[in-house]
């Protein structure tokens, strides 16, 4: 499928490479020509990785990117498009006005998708004169690694998108389950219940973040623990999301005292060098602790 991606950053740029890995012809639109860069070297840096693992071969990255194209005009980036996912920031009005202006520029069949973590996909989609087009389309980070692609059916996705949608993804090599749009999704909804929980016992002293996070890597076969997993994800969109769903479902989401106190101070996780962990290079070199750093 001829696929448009809006938004070059971590989300955007990675849907873009595994959907050219697949050999499909990729436009990458971003309003910012610097992102737009960086997200293609992004790209290239991750494929060129998996040459060096010997999961790449050289002529597969020559040929995913030059499947890529970039462009800062919205007209120009879903002209021909047959699928446009958009990979903005999590805010609903801003993903309406970008659905909208696709409405308006795309070909009349051309599926829109949002890649949204929690947001009411109906919502979203509900400013199309023809939202049956629609659908959600969540991605994991990193995209090229993480298999999971949660396929999200909202009230007005018609089944024929959603049957085209689904093929689309395991196209890509990818794992897609079916969702019922609801607060959350599942992903989202476990993810930020159990970053929450495991929050609230630092808060208590049950167990220092380390200790934590080794009791579900070690015992429940997690690959990453949920304190490191928020400070990856970051403070400040975890919080959003435990807003989110406290608002739709109730007080049991209300985001812990400690993960308001960390976004108030700019404690944002690895993206700021500091969340409940202290970052250098991305990787874990202490302990956010009370005006003092305690070694890992």
């Amino acid at each position: 499928m001829r696929t448009t991606v809006l938004g070059a950053g971590t989300m955007g740029h990675g849907i873009a490479q595994v959907t050219a890995m697949a050999g499909n012809e990729v436009t990458i639109r971003d309003i910012d020509e610097e992102v737009l860069s960086d997200g293609v070297d992004s790209i290239e840096a991750n494929l060129q990785a998996g040459v060096d693992r010997e999961k790449v071969t050289e002529d597969e990255m020559a040929a995913t990117l030059d499947r890529i194209t970039t462009t800062t005009d919205l007209e120009t980036a879903v002209a021909d498009a047959e699928l446009v996912v958009e990979a903005v920031p999590e805010d609903v009005d801003l993903k309406q006005r970008v659905f909208e202006d696709v409405a308006g520029a795309a070909p009349a069949d051309a599926i829109i998708a949002t890649n949204t973590s929690s947001l009411s996909v109906t919502d979203i989609v509900s400013v199309l004169d023809d939202p049956g087009r629609a659908l959600g389309l969540h991605f994991f980070n990193p995209v090229h690694i993480m298999g999971l692609v949660e396929v999200i059916d909202a009230e007005q996705t018609d089944e024929t998108t959603l049957d085209r949608v689904t093929t689309f993804v395991e196209s890509l090599d990818k794992t897609p389950i079916v969702i019922r749009d609801s607060a959350g999704f599942a992903s989202s909804r476990l993810g930020v219940t159990l970053g929450a929980e495991a929050i609230r016992m630092l808060e208590t002293g049950v167990a220092s973040p380390r200790d934590i996070d080794q009791a579900m890597e070690l015992g429940y076969n997690h690959p990453m623990g949920p304190i490191e997993l928020t400070d990856v994800v970051g403070l400040d969109v975890r919080l959003d999301v435990l807003e989110y769903l406290r608002e739709e479902l109730g007080e049991r989401f209300r985001p812990p005292q400690a993960l308001r106190r960390k976004v108030r101070a700019g404690k944002l996780g690895k993206k700021t060098g500091e969340g409940f962990y202290v970052w250098e290079d991305g990787e874990i070199v202490g302990v956010s602790g009370e005006g003092e750093i305690d070694d890992v």
